[in-house]
C-alpha cells in the first residue's frame, strides 16, 4: 500500500467526510451510498457529487456506463436469525466498456481506497443493474 499512498491522495476534507459517513451510517435505517472518483490528472480520489444515495435504483442511475467508480455503501438488512445487520461495504464498479488506461487507474487505487474509507468488504460490480441484487450479495456475507 506504501506505494499507493504515494501516488493517489486524499483532500482532508475527503477523509473527514469518509469517516463521518462510515460512523454515521451505522444506525441508519435505510440503505446509504456515496459515489467516488479519481480525478486523472491529479490522481485525487473525491466523491463524485455531493448526494447520499438511499435509493439502489437512482444509485444505478447515476453510474456512468464507461468509467469506474468507488461506491460506498451501507445497507441495513435483517438476517435470518432476525437480527438487525447494517454491512458496509464498497463496490467496485469496473463496466466492461472501460478503457484500460481507467481499468489501471482504479485497480491501483482500490485496497487504499477500502483502507481509507474501513469498509468490511469489496463487492465486484460491471453492471449498473446488479444493484438489484445487492440484498443477496449482502445476506450471504456471514
Amino acid at each position: 500500500m506504501a506505494s499507493e499512498s504515494r501516488l493517489y491522495t486524499f483532500s482532508p476534507e475527503t477523509t473527514i467526510n469518509l469517516r463521518k459517513f462510515r460512523l454515521g451510517t451505522s444506525r441508519a435505517k435505510d440503505p446509504q451510498a456515496m459515489i467516488y472518483q479519481i480525478d486523472k490528472h491529479t490522481l485525487e480520489i473525491a466523491q463524485a457529487d455531493n448526494v447520499i444515495y438511499t435509493n439502489m435504483q437512482e444509485l444505478a442511475d447515476e453510474l456512468p456506463g464507461h468509467s469506474p467508480r468507488y461506491v460506498l455503501l451501507s445497507y441495513p438488512l435483517t438476517l435470518p436469525s432476525g437480527r438487525l445487520s447494517v454491512p458496509y461495504v464498497m463496490i467496485y464498479y469496473l463496466p466492461v466498456t472501460c478503457n484500460a488506461e481507467l481499468r489501471m487507474l482504479y485497480a491501483g487505487a482500490k485496497e487504499l481506497m477500502r483502507n481509507t474509507a474501513e469498509v468490511g468488504r469489496v463487492i465486484e460490480m460491471a453492471d449498473p443493474e446488479d444493484l438489484e441484487e445487492i440484498e443477496e450479495k449482502l445476506g450471504g456475507e456471514q
